[in-house]
This record gives structure tokens, sequence and C-alpha cells, in this order.
């Protein structure tokens, strides 16, 4: 194996994060240029935000409960079951709401705008909006970029709450933990800025996965065989930059 080959990989990712950068340069750019496509915007955020509910609704409420659960049997050890709460909390709102969230939406949203755009381009109707004097960028990946943006908090809001809810339950309802011990311990060390790192989080997290999935998508080539490609490409790619990125974020933020 010659130097060429071992490069070669380390070659591909630096060209795609290149791409990914100026993407990313074109839409804050072009996010602020008249005329605001409202309406796609909106359209954008009911298909991120509104059709992912139900995922984001079962897994924000079963890892609150698998989380109450966990701790119970960890804590009984040491005769902390006050505690329940108040790591359920913290984890939901720090950790696991928003990289879940995240996860979950760029598997499922995130796919779905790779596949579009992709297929787009491999058509040729890329090509025809550049034809008729459309911006491909303002007209197909900004909108997606900041729906992806604003809904991912609120997706991320609902996971928190149903976390909590579902660790409540599992804690106080059928664990007999003492409903005012939870409910005190979370109120006492639970603080706005654990809310509010995890609400940057998600929104970054929107930006990383619908940025990658649209640029895999708007460079597709190769037919049918090659959308599928790019699509599986953006899933991964997605998720990976959002366990990344959260660590990044979390050593700067905490």
């Amino acid at each position: 194996m010659n130097l060429k080959e071992i490069l070669k990989p380390l070659s591909r990712f630096v060209s795609e994060l290149g791409m990914v950068g100026y993407l990313f340069f074109q839409c804050a750019l072009l996010a602020f240029q008249r005329p605001l496509k409202i309406d796609y915007i909106v359209r954008q955020m009911e298909f991120v935000g509104v059709k992912s509910l139900p995922v984001v609704f079962l897994t924000g409420t079963f890892t609150g409960m698998v989380l109450a659960l966990q701790s119970y049997y960890g804590f009984r050890k040491v005769g902390a079951e006050g505690l329940i709460g108040v790591t359920v909390a913290l984890s939901m709102t720090r950790e696991l709401g928003p990289v879940l969230t995240g996860l979950m939406v760029a598997s499922r949203a995130g796919s779905a705008m790779a596949a579009e755009i992709g297929t787009m381009r491999v058509t040729e109707q890329i090509d025809a909006l550049v034809v008729m004097a459309l911006n491909p960028v303002k007209y197909l990946i900004v909108p997606r970029v900041i729906a992806s943006f604003l809904m991912l908090p609120i997706l991320t809001i609902i996971a928190d709450v149903l976390g909590i809810l579902g660790g409540y339950f599992v804690a106080v309802k059928l664990l007999d933990v003492g409903e005012g011990i939870f409910l005190n311990r979370m109120y006492r060390y639970l603080e706005f800025h654990d809310i509010y790192v995890g609400l940057v989080k998600a929104a970054c997290f929107g930006i990383i996965f619908s940025l990658i999935c649209c640029c895999k998508g708007f460079y597709a080539k190769g037919g049918a065989e090659g959308v599928g490609k790019a699509t599986t490409e953006a899933v991964v790619a997605s998720c990976v930059s959002i366990l990344v990125s959260d660590y990044i974020l979390t050593s700067l933020l905490f």
C-alpha cells in the first residue's frame, strides 16, 4: 500500500468537510437575503418537527423510564434513592434529551433530506432551477437548515419533559420512591443553565445534521445507486458528528 492510498481517506474527509463548511457559509449569507420563503420554512418545520413527534415521544419517555430504573438499582445499594429525580432530570436536560433527539431526527428527517435533494440532483431538477435563475441553495437548503435549527430545541424540550415524567412514573408509582423527595431534589439541584446548555446543543445539532444531509444529497451522483449511497453516508456522518460535537460543546459550555 503506497502513500497515496493511505492518504486518500484523509483527503476525502478534508474535501467533504470543506464542502459542508462552504455550504454553511452560503446558507449564513442567503438566510438574511430577501425574499425569505416563509412558506417553505414552515413546511420544513412541519416535516422536521411535527412529523418527528412520535419517535421523540417514544424515545424520551422510555429513556427516562430506563434511566430511573437503572438509577434505582444503583442508588439502593447506598441508600440514596432520593437522588433518582435529580439524576433523571440532569441526564435528560444536559445530555440524553438533545443527543437522542438529534440522533432520531437526523435518522428520520435527515435521511429524507439527503434522498430528496439527491434525487433532484441526479434527475437534473437542480440544474433546471439554475436555468430558471433560482439559487438552489436558497430554495432547497436554507429552509431545511433554518427549520432544523428552530425545531430541534423544541423537540428536545418535549423529550426532556417526557423523560422526566417517565422517570417519575417508574420511581414513584412502580418503585415506591417518595414523591416529595423525588420532586424536591430535582427542583433543588436542576438549574436553568442545565436546560439552556441542552437547548444550545440541540440547536447546533440541528444545523449539523441538516447541513451534512443536504450537502450529501446536493453533491450526489451516479443515479439511484448514488442517491442510496449518499443517503446512507449522510445518516452515518450526521450521527457521528452529533456525538463528536456533543463532547466539544460539553467541554466548552460546562
